[in-house]
C-alpha cells in the first residue's frame, strides 16, 4: 500500500528497504541520546509545527505570526541554518554529502534545547522518505516517554505530545511571480547598501533571477517536500492553507486552522475533567436569540418593572455614559432602589447588551449608622446597597494631525 495516496503499488523490495534502512538511521542515533542525556532528560517540545510551503508562499512573513498565536516564544528552527554549522560545513567541504543520518542527529540534540519545552515550529524536516519514517519513530518515543513517566514527579516535562503540520500553498505561477519579484527587491536593496554604506546585503538567490530555474525549484518543493508532508496528513492533524491572498487575509486562514482543540492540546485526563464545559464558541451561537427572547419575556411578564429600568438608564446612566463617548469607558454608582428588585439587574444587563455595549455591575454593601444606645454602646446600623456599574463600548476616534 503506497502511504501517499492510498492505492496498492506493485511488489518490490524498495518500500521495505526503506522502512529498514530508516530504522538503522534512527536507532543509534536514539541510543547515543540516552547514553548522552539519560532516558529522563530526554525532553522534547510539547508540540512540534512543520512548516512547509512553496517558494514564495511567505513562511519567513508568517512564522512570527504563527509563533505569538501559537503563544511560542522560541525562535523557529530552520533546517537550512541548523545545517549550516562549523560541523556541517567540514563534511561539505571533505566532499560529502548531509544525508539523512546527519540531518536526524543535529534536528534531535536541538528539539532537547530547554527553550523548545513548550513548542517549536520546524521549518524544512522532513524532505525525504526516510525523514519521513524517522519523524514517525520519534513520535513513537515521544509518545513512550510520556507514558513512561505518566503519574511520577518527573511528568510535567513528558507531556502528550503534539505535532501539527501547516503548510501554506501557492499555485506554480503566484510562485513564480513571487520569486522574481523578491529578486528585483534583493537587487534593489544590494546596489543601495553598496552605494550608500548603510544597511546589509541580502542573499542573492539564483532562482530569484530565472524564471526557469525559479519554476524548476517549484517542481522540486512539490515533488519532494509536499509529498512528504502529505504522506503525514494522516498521521498528524494536518493544516493546507491558501496562502495566494493579502498577508491579513493568509493570517485569518492560519487563525482559523487553529482554533482552540481540548482534545488535541491537553492531556487526556485534563480534557476529560473539563469537556462538560461549553466552548466559547458554543454558546456565542445562540445567545443573541437568547438575549431577544429574554427581553420579550420582560415585556410580557414583567412590563412594569421593565419600563422602570429603562427609564432608569434612559435618564439618569445614559447622560452620563454619554459623557465618556470619546473614551468608550464608564464608572456609574447608582442606590436607586429598583435595582433591588428580583430580575432588576439582569434586564439591566441585558439592555445594555442589546444597545451594544457591555455592562458589569458590581453589589457593595456598606452599614450606615443611624443610631446609638449609650447604655450598652451598641451601634444599629442599616445597609445600603450601592450598585457600582462599568460600562464599556467603543469610543469614538479622534483624528491627530
Amino acid at each position: 500500500m503506497d502511504p501517499t495516496n492510498g492505492k496498492s503499488t506493485p511488489s518490490n523490495p524498495t518500500p521495505d528497504l526503506e522502512i529498514k534502512d530508516a530504522q538503522v538511521i534512527f536507532k543509534p542515533i536514539w541510543e547515543d541520546l540516552e547514553a548522552h542525556f539519560g532516558r529522563e532528560h530526554l525532553r522534547f517540545p510539547k508540540e512540534i509545527i512543520l512548516l512547509g510551503g512553496a517558494p514564495g508562499a511567505g513562511k519567513g512573513t508568517q512564522t512570527g505570526f504563527i509563533s505569538r498565536t501559537r503563544g511560542l516564544t522560541c525562535p523557529p528552527i530552520v533546517m537550512s541554518s541548523l545545517l549550516d554549522t562549523p560541523e556541517m560545513k567540514r563534511i561539505k567541504d571533505a566532499g560529502n554529502m548531509i544525508g539523512d543520518r546527519e540531518v536526524l542527529a543535529v534536528l534531535l540534540r536541538q528539539l532537547l534545547k530547554p527553550e523548545y519545552r513548550d513548542g517549536v515550529i520546524l521549518d524544512g524536516f522532513p524532505r525525504t522518505t526516510m525523514q519521513v519514517e524517522c519523524l514517525k519513530m520519534l513520535y513513537e518515543k515521544m509518545t513512550q516517554l510520556w507514558r513512561e513517566f505518566y503519574g511520577t514527579p518527573l511528568a510535567i516535562h513528558f507531556r502528550q505530545p503534539v505535532i501539527q503540520i501547516l503548510v501554506l500553498f501557492i499555485d506554480e505561477k503566484e510562485s513564480v511571480a513571487r520569486q522574481l519579484k523578491r529578486g528585483l527587491m534583493t537587487k534593489a536593496n544590494n546596489e543601495e547598501v553598496r552605494r550608500t554604506g548603510l544597511g546589509s546585503l541580502q542573499e542573492e538567490r539564483a532562482t530569484d533571477f530565472d524564471e526557469k530555474l525559479a519554476r524548476r525549484r517549484y517542481r522540486v518543493f512539490k515533488e519532494q517536500t509536499w509529498d512528504a508532508l502529505l504522506s503525514l496528513k494522516d498521521i498528524f492533524y494536518y493544516h493546507l492553507i491558501n496562502a495566494q491572498e493579502s498577508i491579513a487575509e493568509v493570517e485569518q486562514n492560519i487563525l482559523g486552522e487553529f482554533e482552540y482543540q481540548s482534545s488535541l492540546e491537553l492531556d487526556p485526563r485534563t480534557f476529560d475533567r473539563l469537556r462538560t464545559l461549553p466552548l466559547a464558541s458554543e454558546i456565542v451561537v445562540h445567545a443573541r436569540q437568547d438575549l431577544v427572547r429574554r427581553l420579550d419575556g420582560y415585556e410580557l411578564n414583567h412590563p412594569e418593572l421593565f419600563q422602570r429600568v429603562v427609564t432608569l438608564i434612559d435618564k439618569k446612566i445614559m447622560p452620563i455614559v454619554m459623557r465618556h463617548a470619546l473614551s468608550g469607558h464608564a464608572n456609574i454608582n447608582s442606590e436607586d432602589p429598583v435595582l433591588s428588585e428580583s430580575e432588576a439587574l439582569a434586564m439591566f444587563i441585558d439592555v445594555f447588551s442589546e444597545r451594544g455595549y457591555h455592562a458589569v455591575v458590581d453589589v457593595h454593601r456598606i452599614e450606615v449608622p443611624e443610631s446609638f444606645d449609650l447604655a450598652t454602646g451598641k451601634i444599629c446600623c442599616r445597609v445600603k446597597k450601592v450598585y457600582r456599574t462599568i460600562i464599556r463600548f467603543k469610543g469614538s476616534e479622534i483624528r491627530r494631525g
